[in-house]
């Protein structure tokens, strides 16, 4: 059902839960998985400025993501690290459609009740109202 599975990432512990559903997922139908960091650019500059920062970034980002896949052990399913710069709800949103993403799973807060008037900027509820494909959101 779902071959192209995205998983956004902040290299934070509770975004395991979020692959390890997209790994099963993909499992069944043999998919593929995009594991995508957004390095947020500071605003009103420009990349040339900072793009000694950022390449440093793009690195770490780069050996962060292959420490996670490898932590997989995965044989049967693959797992595409990718980095993206810009607003993360954008670029999560962007590359879910130029990528034809069947599914993004990712982590989202739990919103208390009794202050309901937070956790609704999330980046998750963003990209749950953008994305113009099915948003799995894991708590």
């Amino acid at each position: 059902m779902f071959k192209n599975i995205l998983v956004p990432t902040d290299f934070l512990d509770d975004n395991q839960h979020a692959l390890e559903i997209a790994v099963r997922l993909c499992s069944m139908d043999s998919g593929k998985i995009c594991l995508l960091h957004v390095i947020e650019v500071i605003q009103n500059t420009t990349f040339k400025e900072f793009e000694d920062f950022y390449s440093s970034l793009e690195k770490r980002s780069f050996e962060g993501l292959n420490t996670i896949i490898d932590h997989l052990g995965l044989t049967e399913t693959a797992v595409d690290p990718q980095v993206a710069y810009g607003n993360r709800t954008h670029e999560i949103v962007r590359y879910a459609e130029e990528n034809n993403v069947d599914l993004i799973i990712m982590k989202s807060h739990k919103v208390d009740l009794e202050e309901r008037s937070q956790g609704w900027g999330t980046i998750s509820y963003k990209v749950s109202i953008l994305a113009q494909c099915p948003v799995l959101l894991v708590k």
